[in-house]
């Protein structure tokens, strides 16, 4: 009796004991198979991979886009506050540039002039909200089965009827900011609105029709700088 519970529990220890098979398959599972006859040189060597760098490549401008997505938000929640600061600053820069340009001294310093950039963010954040609307109206009309069509009536309308109107109105307040009497304000209108729309044709339709074909809406008014 005595022998048989010994032989009994020592079957059970030896039911409980991991085999050596056992124990080389659980250290072999970790590395792929390798036939026996495969040597090591044949493999190929790791260190050979070429390293790239991970992700798509416009990942890298994420950068970049991140003014443009603050912008955009910007817009859609108050669409008129950011358009009327984006053209004081549009306007503020457009005239530094015009006055380094122009207004120079005997050494070639810029002579800044505060009254003229002044005048120049008056006269932008005057047009700001109305030029906006206008962009907005025109973008949602003349929208054909052809966007051929579309685009030509568009940029069309826009140099018949808005150039014009702007110019008059951008000549017009400069020579009153600046003091002129009616009548040289309507003299300077007659000898500048004809000269500019024509050369605005040469370069304008081209910008509008590139903006209304490829730039998104909230950033047309940067793209053509305000008019």
């Amino acid at each position: 009796m005595i022998f048989s519970l010994g032989r009994q529990q020592a079957l059970r220890h030896r039911s409980f004991r991991p085999s050596t098979a056992f124990r080389t398959r659980r250290y072999q599972s970790t590395r792929p198979h390798q036939p026996s006859g495969e040597s090591n040189a044949s493999r190929p060597s790791q260190d050979a991979t070429p390293k790239t760098i991970p992700g798509p490549a416009w990942v890298w401008l994420e950068p970049l886009s991140t003014p443009f997505r603050y912008y955009s938000r910007a817009q859609s929640r108050r669409p008129y506050v950011t358009q009327l600061l984006s053209t004081l600053v549009i306007y503020f820069l457009g005239d530094l540039s015009a006055q380094y340009i122009t207004r120079k001294d005997e050494n070639g310093k810029m002579v800044y002039s505060p009254a003229q950039t002044a005048r120049a963010l008056l006269i932008g954040g005057l047009a700001s909200i109305p030029g906006y609307r206008w962009f907005v109206w025109l973008g949602n009309s003349f929208n054909y089965r052809s966007k051929i069509l579309s685009l030509v009536t568009k940029v069309g309308v826009n140099q018949i009827v808005f150039t014009p109107i702007f110019n008059s109105y951008f000549f017009g307040m400069q020579s009153l900011l600046s003091g002129a009497s009616f009548f040289e304000i309507v003299e300077r209108i007659k000898h500048t609105v004809p000269v500019s729309w024509v050369n605005s044709c040469k370069l304008w339709p081209a910008v509008t029709a590139f903006s209304f074909t490829f730039v998104p809406f909230e950033f047309r008014s940067i793209f053509a700088g305000k008019r």
